[in-house]
């Protein structure tokens, strides 16, 4: 390798790690923008598909993704598919910050690897290492502490059942995703938004009309979290070696914990924090240990399936 050449690679990896660290710390403040709308999940999901895609779609137009996008029936179909298992996953990760806190709902989520490893072993026959199970086992045990729950107030059991029924849904949507190769990953996330659309018509707009300030939050949602956010990240995802990407990954968490604090003086107990580093220790090396050592340098690269908590399922993920 040339100095030039490695100058490059070395420029390309600073910039990257720029990007996705911005987009992970956006994504850990999704919760807050959800929370301040004053919106229902369904009405938070139904507009943040709505200006997502409006916005998604001004991106693809303008850099001409629509040209050649190499979509057949049959990825269309599946890219839709995952769709509405990403749109679900929305609306059950924010139940999950509603019944429980915007801290607990995202570390909880972050079990998304470990269903992913498992529907690859029960649908593909993928195999599953002594390694594997023994992570697995670190994550149950770190997800126990976190709950929380007593006998006396199982209030946060409610909050972790949303949390684990959106980390399933990613998780499908993950594999789903996966079969859906050679289309640029904004392409699918726009499919996916789209669908979003006419699946919710849970909205309640005679409720929404009178949000005020909330629609700020709302408009938020669709052009910071879900357009300049995934722009964020797949740009990343190009320039970056997976175990790279895995370890910024959790930055997110980081920051909504943080955020969660500052803003609703929300916190995870002692006990609770004993097992947020077991479940993130876990998710890290269960991705680490099934994911290829680089990313393809490509416009057309899969990501890997540890993209953050509220994102759309990306291409052969997040």
């Amino acid at each position: 390798m040339t100095t030039e050449t490695a100058q490059t690679a070395a420029n390309a990896t600073r910039r990257g790690t720029v990007e996705l660290t911005l987009a992970m710390v956006l994504s850990g403040t999704i919760g807050i923008f959800v929370v301040e709308s004053g919106a229902s999940p369904f009405e938070v999901v139904f507009f943040r598909c709505l200006f997502g895609a409006l916005a998604l779609g001004a991106y693809c137009l303008a850099r001409g993704y629509f040209t050649d996008h190499a979509f057949t029936p049959k990825k269309l179909a599946l890219a839709a598919l995952g769709g509405v298992f990403i749109v679900f996953n929305w609306v059950f990760l924010f139940e999950a910050y509603e019944e429980s806190s915007i801290s607990l709902a995202t570390v909880v989520y972050h079990t998304q690897p470990f269903y992913v490893v498992l529907l690859g072993a029960l649908l593909f026959k993928e195999r599953l290492t002594a390694a594997t199970f023994g992570w697995l086992g670190v994550a149950f045990a770190g997800l126990v502490l976190v709950s929380g729950v007593s006998p006396t107030d199982p209030g946060p059991l409610v909050g972790l059942g949303f949390a684990l029924l959106a980390a399933l849904f990613y998780a499908v949507s993950t594999v789903i995703t996966k079969r859906v190769t050679g289309v640029k990953p904004h392409l699918i996330a726009l499919v996916q938004v789209l669908v979003g659309i006419p699946l919710l018509p849970f909205a309640d707009f005679a409720a929404v009309s009178g949000l005020g300030a909330g629609w700020a939050w709302l408009v938020g949602l669709g052009l910071i979290h879900t357009c300049l956010m995934y722009v964020l990240m797949y740009s990343a995802y190009q320039k970056l070696a997976t175990a790279k990407i895995a370890v910024l990954a959790f930055v997110y968490p980081a920051v909504a914990m943080v955020a969660d604090r500052a803003v609703y003086g929300h916190h995870i107990g002692l006990v609770q924090a004993l097992g947020v580093p077991l479940i993130l220790l876990a998710s890290l090396r269960i991705n680490r240990a099934r994911q290829p050592r680089t990313v393809a340098r490509s416009t057309t690269t899969q990501a890997p399936a540890t993209t953050p908590a509220p994102a759309p399922a990306a291409p052969s993920r997040r």
